[in-house]
């Protein structure tokens, strides 16, 4: 009997002697009959797979367009920044760009802030690319990656196969002899900044290596960072704006919920969980978003004021709701984990009770409040295995879930088609923090976390619980009024004299005893004014400041402390650092401390 062409599936039917399944093979023959019964078993005929046609590259609008045709008009080094609001299409314009470079026989290089949204954009970059640069023409490289696909990726780039290079702040090393083109997407995220080991910005050495090859780069964002906006106001770089969304629909509407005389139910207010209940009925999406993982941030004791602290840290331990052994108390800082007590460890009383609220315990509130409603928590402990990430979101997007509770993880990048509400919870925690940038990630925060509602059907809507609604934050906030609150943030900057106004550089030193940090620090800062002051021509130039402990002082048993240097003069502050790290290793090898420098520190 000749072979078929048709392919033919085998399903089997449960046998009524044994009641098991069989584990006979399927035959090698194959016919294009219908489905046929025989003996048990149930020959299913399947349609031969077509390949799916390659998609048609949506009709840009006229800023895309003038986007688009601007970048690909460049021909050597420019930086450009592509400002757009949430919505607007940003994406599509790397894509037309990456296509004109790759028909010319070139690389290029897309940067995003984190792992979880590579799988999305792979999807897009392959469905779209793939007819031009091959199937091997794309690859991806991040560390959420096994060492052998990072190597085969990174091979891949080398060798020239990949056209299309899509990873995180490492892929900026990658080798790529042909590179004509750098795509940095979110450009403002503070994931692009290294925190440990080696410190660089990823962002920065994007603009270096485009300035080194003499190739043009984009930077991306709808809240571009204050050094990046400031660049493009002084025309260092070329600014192209995308106002408006891609699609038919709008902006969504902002609205601030003063909590001051509200009662609150776990921390969500009848507002909120009516505009829940609203969404629901249409059938709709809502986001409740929380950037704090865990059930509740500290365990404490309401008769002797007892917290949790970590034994190891200057920081409390978090309560959190475990599979199959209760709750457990962790350190987020150094990994220390410990049962919860049966009793307060010092008066003895058993009634503890949590403190706060973490994303898993609004995700246990709303499924009490809507037990009918598909409740899914995204954040850094429901996504811990490999590919977990991946499938959490794809049930968001093909709609299985109705509340998507989250941090900042599902705040930005995303393309929700369904989702409608947006809910903030604990924006205010941001508002009053000793850091001087506080402000300025906190919109970006929530401009982006805005973005995600109405991108599609439109009627989005975004509440914003807060005690302090009158703050200037909150004001631009609702008129999506970036440049408004860029303006007024610089003018705060330049008035005290901090970036993008001047240039710091932050010296960190770790020991077991904070005195010795503490001392090394003082020496350290002492050195320019001694005997070898010959050697800091630019000390006059330079402020350095004392040596104080970190805002968490000790993190697994090992005392902190930092010293900061400060100039209005790069030059004058790159030849102070230049003269200081070579002086540093021999103070650090006498005083027995590790010590960093890192040059334009994003945390101080």
């Amino acid at each position: 009997m000749p072979r078929s062409t048709t392919s033919v599936r085998w399903a089997k039917s449960c046998c009524p002697r044994c009641r098991r399944r069989c584990a006979r093979p399927a035959p090698t023959w194959a016919s294009a009959r219908p489905a046929v019964r025989w003996r048990g078993w149930t020959r299913v005929s399947a349609k031969p797979r077509a390949r799916p046609p390659r998609p048609t590259s949506p009709e840009l609008n006229q800023a895309q367009r003038a986007a688009a045709d601007a970048i690909a008009a460049l021909r050597s080094f420019k930086p450009v920044l592509l400002y757009g609001v949430t919505g607007s299409g940003k994406t599509e314009v790397y894509l037309r760009a990456a296509e004109r470079v790759l028909a010319q026989g070139r690389q290029v290089l897309l940067m995003v802030p984190e792992i979880n949204l590579t799988p999305q954009l792979e999807g897009a970059l392959r469905a779209r690319l793939e007819g031009l640069v091959g199937p091997e023409g794309v690859a991806v490289l991040h560390s959420g990656l096994s060492d052998g696909e990072r190597l085969q990726a990174w091979a891949r780039a080398q060798r020239g196969q990949a056209r299309m290079l899509l990873g995180t702040r490492m892929a900026v090393f990658a080798p790529m002899s042909e590179l004509g083109l750098i795509v940095v997407d979110e450009e403002h995220d503070p994931s692009y900044k290294q925190q440990e080991g080696l410190r660089y910005s990823a962002r920065d050495l994007a603009v270096w290596r485009a300035h080194d090859l003499d190739i043009p780069v984009v930077l991306g964002s709808a809240t571009p960072s204050l050094e990046t906006w400031q660049h493009a106001l002084r025309g260092r770089y070329l600014k192209l704006d995308l106002p408006s969304r891609a699609r038919s629909s709008s902006l969504p509407a902002i609205r601030l919920i003063d909590t001051r005389r509200l009662q609150m139910k776990q921390g969500l207010s009848p507002q909120l969980l009516e505009a829940v209940g609203e969404r629901l009925e249409r059938g709709e999406q809502s986001l409740i978003f929380l950037n704090r993982r865990g059930y509740a941030p500290v365990l404490h004791c309401p008769s002797c004021a007892w917290v949790s602290n970590c034994p190891r840290c200057t920081a409390f331990t978090v309560l959190h709701r475990t599979e199959g052994r209760g709750h457990r108390l962790h350190c987020h800082h150094c990994g220390y984990q410990a049962p919860v007590p049966r009793a307060c460890p010092e008066c003895g009383d058993q009634d503890l009770s949590p403190m706060g609220r973490g994303t898993q315990r609004v995700e246990e509130h709303l499924a009490e409040l809507f037990p009918q409603a598909r409740i899914l928590r995204i954040d850094a402990d429901s996504t811990r295995r490999k590919g977990s990430a991946e499938a959490l979101f794809a049930a968001v997007h093909a709609g299985e879930v109705d509340i998507l509770v989250g941090t900042q993880m599902v705040a930005k990048g995303h393309d929700f088609a369904r989702l409608g509400l947006v809910g903030v919870l604990n924006a205010d925690s941001m508002l009053f923090a000793h850091d001087f940038r506080a402000p300025e990630r906190l919109f970006a925060q929530l401009m982006q976390v805005a973005g995600r509602a109405g991108r599609h059907q439109g009627n989005g809507e975004v509440l914003i619980q807060t005690g302090y609604p009158e703050q200037p934050v909150y004001q631009a906030l609702l008129r999506h009024d970036y440049p408004g609150f860029a303006r007024h943030a610089l003018q705060e900057r330049e008035s005290t004299g901090l970036p993008p106004y001047a240039y710091q550089a932050l010296l960190t030193a770790e020991s077991r005893e904070l005195a010795t940090a503490v001392a090394f620090l003082q020496q350290a800062r002492a050195l320019p004014e001694g005997e070898w002051a010959a050697d800091f021509p630019t000390l006059n130039a330079v402020m350095l400041y004392d040596p104080v402990p970190l805002r968490i002082v000790r993190v697994a048993n090992v005392e902190r402390a930092q010293l900061l240097v400060e100039s209005v003069n790069r030059p004058a502050l790159q030849a102070f650092l230049a003269s200081w790290s070579h002086h540093l290793p021999y103070l650090a090898n006498e005083a027995r401390v590790r010590w960093q420098l890192e040059v334009d520190p994003l945390e101080i």
